[in-house]
């Protein structure tokens, strides 16, 4: 078959695999991703992920501040793409960009659309207690996520599967299944299915106050938001802020009032409103992350942690 002319539109490095895909299949003609942003402590401007890979290929780059500015449509239109495909861009795209490319535009999401559409799918999918999710590769509309469906394929969630865990196995499905789809497209074997809006929530972007953690919540609710967070999921014991990065259910059978903290030896336990969870790894102010034992050796732990009132 012949090669299509592709521009790719992705930004971290959940992107990357697809691109990196792409470039053996296709001609990817031009790479969109999002500007140079500032991070750490210093501030430094860094380059997104998939710009480093592109740079590093070969592959033309352009980082626009906003996508639908006319310039920038003007820019893409004239490359003439057989396709545009969106991996995690992070920008929506105006109908007027939808229409360039003669194939229109494919968009791997990594969820079983139309469950968890949004900027968010794989951390609130591990929140919610899915078993589980997958890759959707959906042609795109002016809507968000609401395309329609093109091909998936479904990737179990294990109990004790946590988010970067998640996130390395849908790269590479979305990697493979953006592959299938393109074979598809050109063979006119792709039938398309309208999305079930009926089916549908939403998997919004994730806030600073998202991680904090109601102890009057059960243990494995909260379980589930620390593995869907992995460092995002903190709690106070006074005025000090700790995160918590890895737990599990506690196998031991006693019982903790909401929020009250018991050591047990090397062993780190929290009561909630429904059972009883095992801190595994824990990182106080100021420090790195420790493994519970670690951290009991240095530091000194009060009878409960805050939570909400």
């Amino acid at each position: 078959m012949e090669k299509l002319k592709v521009i790719f539109m992705g930004t971290p490095d959940f992107a990357v695999p697809s691109l990196a895909a792409l470039i053996d299949k296709t001609e990817v003609i031009c790479v969109v991703t999002q500007p140079d942003r500032p991070k750490g402590r210093g501030h430094k401007f860094l380059p997104p992920p998939v710009k480093v890979f592109a740079e590093e290929n070969n592959l033309r780059v352009i980082q626009p501040l906003k996508v639908k500015a006319p310039e920038v449509v003007e820019q893409l239109a004239a490359l003439k793409p057989d396709l545009i495909v969106v991996v995690a861009f992070g920008q929506i795209l105006s109908q007027k960009i939808l229409d360039i490319p003669r194939y229109g535009c494919i968009n791997v999401h990594a969820s079983l659309l139309p469950k968890y559409r949004g900027a968010a799918p794989i951390e609130w999918a591990i929140i919610n207690g899915e078993t589980v999710t997958g890759i959707t590769t959906m042609q795109m509309n002016a809507g968000l996520d609401t395309g329609d469906i093109l091909l998936k394929s479904e990737v179990k969630i294990g109990e004790e599967m946590i988010l970067p865990e998640l996130r390395e196995r849908l790269m590479t499905v979305g990697a493979d299944l953006l592959l299938k789809t393109l074979y598809k497209l050109q063979a006119g074997e792709l039938q398309p299915i309208k999305q079930d809006d009926s089916q549908s929530n939403y998997a919004p972007l994730l806030k600073k106050d998202t991680g904090l953690i109601d102890w009057k919540k059960s243990a494995r609710e909260i379980n589930n938001l620390i593995r869907g967070l992995y460092g995002g999921a903190f709690s106070f014991i006074g005025d000090k802020k700790f995160k918590i990065w890895r737990s599990r259910l506690a196998e031991e059978n006693f019982s903790l009032a909401t929020s009250e903290i018991k050591i047990v030896g090397e062993k780190f336990f929290v009561g909630t409103g429904g059972g009883v969870l095992e801190i595994l790894e824990i990182q106080a102010p100021n420090s790195k992350k420790l493994s519970a034992a670690n951290f009991l050796r240095g530091n000194k732990v009060g009878d409960s942690f805050w939570t909400k009132e």
